[in-house]
């Protein structure tokens, strides 16, 4: 799993509440057995035509958008299914975190399993970021220092957030649970050699 110390990108925003896996990865693209290589099935529904053409309406295909990295959007974002491809379509299509009031539980816990920040900010602040995203356009950005906890731009925008310190730790070290089991590898092995395992 990658390392998230800080991390600078362009913001993308999606202006959707409930926002669910079925649309973030939908389900006929589900039969990939690795989990690379579904990026390009994000939004698929939204993102393009019937006749495979680029929506223009779709958020993500605004101009200068291409290389965003954070994407923010409205409450209860990652609901519906559990699969855990939506995740791995967001980090394969090139996002390390994704802001919103509120997500899905299992879209949550997935996120901090595959390295992907999922970051919750008031609807109030959430909606400053629109704010900003609409007034300077393609190309804004911000900053998310997961040591501090902060959310800033700039221009003097400064946001904190809560995490758990598990999940912190996990993320900062670039730790998946298997991972974090293995530095427990001495004491796991001597557990195995008393016990005659």
């Amino acid at each position: 799993m990658k390392e998230f110390t800080t991390h600078t990108g362009v913001v993308a925003t999606m202006d959707r509440a409930n926002v669910d896996t079925d649309q973030i990865i939908p389900k006929q693209f589900l039969k990939r057995i690795e989990r690379t290589g579904f990026g390009q099935f994000l939004f698929f529904d939204w993102r393009f035509n019937d006749d495979g053409s680029p929506n223009r309406d779709f958020e993500l295909n605004q101009p200068g958008l291409a290389s965003a990295s954070i994407l923010v959007a409205r409450r209860n974002f990652g609901s519906g299914s559990s699969r855990e491809h939506a995740v791995w379509s967001l980090d394969d299509y090139g996002f390390r975190a994704v802001l919103a009031p509120s997500f899905a539980d299992i879209f949550y816990s997935n996120s901090f399993k595959n390295g992907l920040l999922p970051v919750r900010l008031s609807e109030e602040q959430i909606e400053e970021i629109f704010q900003k995203a609409k007034t300077v356009g393609p190309g804004f950005e911000l900053t998310i220092n997961l040591d501090a906890q902060t959310v800033t731009d700039n221009d003097g925008l400064l946001f904190n957030f809560e995490i758990d310190e598990a999940r912190k730790h996990k993320m900062l070290n670039g730790l998946d649970d298997i991972a974090l089991t293995l530095q427990n590898e001495d004491k796991i092995t001597a557990y195995e050699q008393a016990n005659g395992l």
